[in-house]
């Protein structure tokens, strides 16, 4: 395991994206904990987020896939 997803940065806050939007190379997708440390990550390509491919608070692996995006 490398760390936990999470979709947004506290549980009162709104989720960083979500199926349907848009997005650009640097926007915030969600973020990843991992040895207490929380790492933003970030779109790397343009389009529309198709599916999101992990439950919040689940573990993740390294490469694990988070998003399904349509790229535009």
């Amino acid at each position: 395991m490398i760390g936990t997803f999470y979709r947004s940065a506290t549980p009162e806050k709104p989720v960083f994206k979500t199926v349907g939007d848009d997005v650009k190379p640097g926007d915030v997708l969600c973020i990843i904990e991992a040895m207490k440390l929380f790492n933003e990550i970030e779109a790397e390509v343009s389009g529309k987020i198709v599916k999101v491919l992990v439950d919040d608070a689940s573990p993740v692996e390294y490469d694990q896939p988070l998003f399904l995006i349509d790229p535009s």
